[in-house]
């Protein structure tokens, strides 16, 4: 994993320093917000544990990026295969967002853009969106095409979790 120099503004407070973060990963307001904006960062860089700066949701980077945060993943993870012309995916993203925060940590969700990443979206079969496909240690427990509701989005992710 890379590590990457940031200077920038997270949540409204100024952080510099060496971070270990995957791309597409943010850092919780919680987190941040413990950092102290007026004392720097001390040298050497101190690196940000990853569970305090995990997000309940990423955008999968490459192939080498899924294999190592949803194949070898210790948590269950829902693997969103979307589009941005997808109109349905635009609905049901945010739906499955919440049915992921609801679990508190338990459960993860890769998000697969398929015009970005088309090798993954043939190598799961993906053939409509959107496809969301229920995975636990690298095995694909379950799947669905199309939108759900709220209560069977949580009950997917319920069944997900076991």
């Amino acid at each position: 994993m890379a590590f990457r120099l940031l200077a920038r503004r997270v949540c409204g407070v100024s952080v510099r320093g060496l971070q270990r973060l995957p791309a597409g990963v943010s850092c919780s307001s919680s987190f941040t917000s413990r950092l102290n904006a007026s004392q720097p960062l001390l040298s050497p860089p101190r690196l940000l544990p990853l569970s305090s700066c995990r997000s309940v949701s990423f955008n999968v980077q490459d192939h080498d990026d899924f294999t190592e945060r949803v194949i070898n993943s210790q948590l269950p993870v829902l693997i969103d295969f979307h589009a941005q012309w997808c109109g349905p995916c635009k609905i049901l993203g945010p739906r499955l967002e919440k049915a992921i925060a609801k679990q508190k940590g338990r459960v993860t969700m890769a998000k697969v853009d398929i015009d970005e990443h088309t090798d993954l979206a043939i190598e799961y079969g993906v053939s409509a969106v959107p496809t969301v496909i229920a995975m636990r240690g690298g095995d694909v427990i379950d799947q669905f095409v199309g939108i759900k509701d709220e209560d069977q989005l949580d009950s997917f992710v319920e069944k997900l979790i076991g």
